[in-house]
């Protein structure tokens, strides 16, 4: 079940701005996601531009929910769809501790 109750047009492929316009976020945001999220892997054309499939904007609908609905960190995000399950709190801990030595 999708997070979030948008449509998707029953297409093969999708260009990033198509991609864009469905799931609400810019495109920039959407290659910064791919580089963060391993499951994101659109395909390429000929001349480079990426082919998004279903399940690829399925997945970025996951990740948004997760980051912005659910309040997750990138991190955290990534420890959910990894495992399925969200941060312990030692884990949690750990990256509290981590932001707290890169804000002093």
């Amino acid at each position: 079940m999708r997070p979030t109750e948008t449509e998707i047009p029953d297409k093969r492929y999708f260009r990033i701005g198509e991609v864009s316009d469905i799931i609400g976020i810019e495109p920039y945001v959407l290659r910064y996601w791919e580089t963060e999220f391993p499951r994101i892997s659109p395909a390429r054309s000929r001349s480079g531009q990426r082919l998004y499939r279903k399940r690829d904007i399925e997945t970025i609908l996951e990740i948004k929910d997760l980051l912005y609905e659910k309040r997750f960190t990138i991190a955290g995000a990534k420890q959910y769809l990894k495992e399925g399950q969200p941060f312990s709190l030692e884990q949690l801990r750990d990256e509290l501790m981590a932001i707290k030595d890169l804000l002093s």
